[in-house]
């Protein structure tokens, strides 16, 4: 019970809805239930329509070896949130922030004048244990990723063709994630690749909401 409202939950997180099915029933404080029916809504609606975009990416990798993962383009203030509903979908979490993995960008890169130079500087300053993921957008950085026994090579922005020949070049020597422009119609082709992550910022940046409402207060209780 909280601020005089008891919550009765009729479905568990991860479980599946259909139109007009109750999820849970509240009861007590009628002021209290309608003080905090927005803000609860709000974050039922949000968490959930990422947690059913989330599924839907994962039906259709079904039967492939690919993963999917989720990205840093969430919410501010809400990515601990928005993360778990990734998972509650079905995904996999990558980098909460920047602490939790190293990854070499494109301007980390050009700062350091090329990948070598910036795989060098890491492995000079970083303590031991820590897997280096850099991210490269041709087959001349694909090379030089391997040559420099980066642990993940992240594909960024490369075509299906593309995403394929840099797989089949690395050939387990790393492990792979592509990212950038991939969705629904197009994760199916870059699953059969034989990647072995797939990075979607649209789960959590371009999800719309699951429509939820409060409905059939049947009594006013103004204790």
């Amino acid at each position: 019970m909280l601020g005089g409202v008891t919550v009765t939950f009729l479905k568990k997180d991860g479980d599946l809805v259909t139109p007009g099915e109750k999820i849970a029933l509240l009861s007590g404080n009628t002021l209290n239930i309608l003080q905090g029916e927005r803000t609860a809504l709000n974050f039922l609606q949000r968490m959930s329509g990422i947690a059913t975009l989330t599924r839907k990416f994962v039906n259709v990798l079904e039967g492939s070896k690919a993963k999917l993962l989720d990205t840093r383009k969430t919410t501010p203030g809400l990515r601990i949130f928005e993360k778990y509903a990734v998972k509650v979908g079905g995904g996999e979490n990558h980098r909460f922030g920047l602490s939790d993995g190293i990854l070499i960008k494109d301007n980390h890169i050009g700062a350091a004048g090329g990948i070598k130079n910036a795989i060098e500087i890491i492995r000079k300053n970083t303590g031991y244990g820590k897997k280096i993921e850099i991210e490269v957008e041709n087959m001349s950085m694909v090379k030089e990723a391997v040559a420099m026994k980066a642990d993940i090579i992240m594909l960024d922005n490369m075509s299906v063709p593309l995403i394929k020949e840099a797989v089949d070049f690395i050939d387990k020597r790393a492990i792979t994630e592509c990212s950038g422009n991939v969705n629904i119609d197009t994760i199916s082709q870059i699953a059969a690749t034989g990647i072995d992550y797939i990075s979607v910022g649209e789960l959590t940046h371009s999800a719309r909401i699951l429509d939820f409402s409060l409905k059939n207060l049947v009594k006013i209780n103004e204790a």
